[in-house]
């Protein structure tokens, strides 16, 4: 299969394969790779989708690598100043980054980041991905994907989406699926954070918010919003019982993804049993468990394909922002 899309996808996916060898001041692998305790930068707080998969992963990862494996949360600048900061990291496997697909659309509209999505990072490897759900305030008039589409458009301007922030995923899920219908006419009302715009949609300050299972599912089993579609193509189960918002939207996907990087000049072999220690891991019938209930779904990817998904999604989310005019600010 040819996955090798553009010359700068190449670059990265062939860096991703022969990681320090291609790049200055490298460093090479010991064999004894880890002698020493390991850290994973959450670049958010505790608490959230980023922190609690890294959290699980790294107990597991500390059993199979006889090292302890720290997690240290660095909130700052929407993920942005952990992120950069493990960009200048040492490339010798002891100090890792747990980020999700925010990294990508951030950099899909911010020129000024601390680090290179594409070329700053050894990606190791994918925890999971999984699609948004979209949830409506409980007093908005829709509850099925067709019956919301039908609701905005029959009233342009009227409601408002939420969502964590400018430039989010949220908002880069919301934008696309009014790329896809073509003539959606919903204001954007950016919060600082899901906490405040999940507490707002509760209140009918904004009527829809799309966003991620582990963010929207217990508000949703709790009653407190209506969920009335996912994200996905075909149903998920995440949420078996929720209607694709394709049936009514045809095309329309999106999904987040949640991964482990490493700095740029790891040692290849230090990112393979990096990568092999996390995909053991994910393939435990209880972890995918857990992964589920927290509304995703666990993958085991090659550095490659990682690389791969991240290069993609870049260039995807660049085209996006530059179609419906999504800004930082």
């Amino acid at each position: 299969m040819q996955i090798l899309a553009s010359p700068s996808l190449r670059k990265f996916v062939l860096a991703a394969l022969t990681g320090a060898s291609l790049l200055p001041g490298a460093v090479f692998a010991q064999a004894g790779y880890p002698s020493k305790p390991i850290t994973i930068v959450v670049p958010y707080p505790a608490g959230g989708s980023n922190d609690t998969f890294a959290r699980q992963i790294a107990k597991e990862l500390g059993e199979q690598l006889k090292q302890p494996v720290i997690i240290d949360n660095r909130p700052g600048a929407s993920g942005n100043t952990g992120t950069g900061q493990v960009a200048k990291a040492a490339p010798d496997g002891y100090t890792l980054v747990a980020v999700s697909s925010s990294m990508t659309t951030n950099a899909a509209i911010q020129s000024k980041l601390p680090f290179d999505p594409t070329q700053s990072f050894a990606p190791v490897a994918m925890f999971a991905k999984g699609p948004f759900i979209v949830a409506v305030n409980n007093e908005f008039p829709a509850k099925t994907p067709a019956e919301l589409i039908a609701a905005i458009k029959s009233k342009p301007g009227k409601y408002n989406y939420a969502s964590s922030g400018a430039g989010s995923v949220n908002q880069f899920g919301t934008e696309l699926l009014k790329a896809k219908v073509g003539s959606m006419f919903i204001t954007h009302v950016p919060y600082r954070g899901m906490g405040p715009a999940v507490t707002d949609l509760i209140g009918n300050q904004t009527q829809l918010l799309v966003s991620s299972g582990p963010s929207l599912l217990p508000m949703v089993r709790a009653g407190r919003v209506r969920a009335v579609g996912i994200t996905s193509l075909k149903p998920s189960p995440i949420a078996p019982d929720l209607t694709p918002m394709a049936t009514a939207v045809p095309g329309y996907e999106f999904e987040l993804w949640w991964g482990l990087l490493a700095p740029a000049g790891t040692p290849p072999d230090i990112v393979n049993k990096l990568n092999s220690a996390v995909n053991q891991t994910l393939a435990k019938p209880a972890i995918a468990a857990n992964f589920l209930r927290e509304g995703a779904i666990a993958m085991q990817l090659t550095p490659a394909q990682f690389a791969t998904v991240i290069a993609d999604d870049v260039e995807r989310w660049k085209k996006l922002a530059k179609q419906q005019n999504i800004t930082a600010d």
